[in-house]
């Protein structure tokens, strides 16, 4: 009796050991968590408004939901597009994306994937160059659609991903879903004013860190 309490009690105070070092490393972690996720989104919003140098957020309250648009701004103050995030359902999870569109609010000027979980190999091909390039200049109006085993027949329109028809859908249906908030509720003569000095600076390229 006495040798199984001993073995309670080691396993007590070695749990108790084991819970207080990882809660130590989730709490040095999380800030490096935090602060990689806002790099990777900063980096998204210039990729998808290339012509961007800075960016402006605009933030507005929807009934109980909060929409978030970044303005892309160029060297000298003026607008260039506006990116805002895409987020909804894919085949195995939440689907995230980083979404540029023009100042017309017609055509998109780019798609980058934040986050995703799809298939390896099949669905997470959203990733892949070739299925994002489709977007760049696609028009929005009408919705966007995709079509499958065929190249593209109109101008709002990309190629499925054969085997992920899923995840082609989705990120349709995210976007979709996103450029209709950003119309309804960011009215596009309040996103073409020009801004007055930087907001925020675009990341430097490797050519860039070596010349300072």
């Amino acid at each position: 009796m006495n040798g199984v309490k001993k073995m309670l009690l080691n396993l007590i105070i070695v749990g108790a050991l084991s819970g207080a070092v990882l809660s130590g490393v989730f709490t040095k972690a999380e800030p490096l968590i935090k602060a990689n996720k806002e790099k990777e989104l900063r980096e998204a919003i210039f990729m998808v408004l290339p012509e961007a140098k800075d960016f402006k957020v605009v933030e507005k309250t929807v009934g109980q939901q909060k929409l978030i648009v970044y303005k892309g701004i160029d060297a000298g103050g003026l607008p260039v597009g506006v990116a805002f995030k895409a987020d909804g359902n894919g085949f195995s999870a939440n689907i995230g994306l980083m979404v540029g569109l023009d100042l017309d609010y017609l055509r998109l000027k780019g798609i980058e994937v934040l986050e995703q979980l799809e298939t390896p190999g099949l669905g997470d091909r959203i990733r892949d160059e070739s299925f994002k390039d489709q977007f760049k200049g696609l028009e929005t109006r009408p919705r966007i659609e995709y079509i499958k085993y065929r190249k593209p027949e109109r101008p709002n329109q990309i190629q499925a991903i054969t085997g992920a028809t899923i995840s082609s859908e989705a990120v349709i249906k995210n976007i979709n879903r996103a450029v209709e908030q950003v119309v309804a509720n960011f009215p596009r003569e309040e996103m073409m004013k020009a801004e007055e000095g930087p907001r925020q600076a675009a990341p430097a390229t490797e050519g860039q860190d070596a010349a300072r």
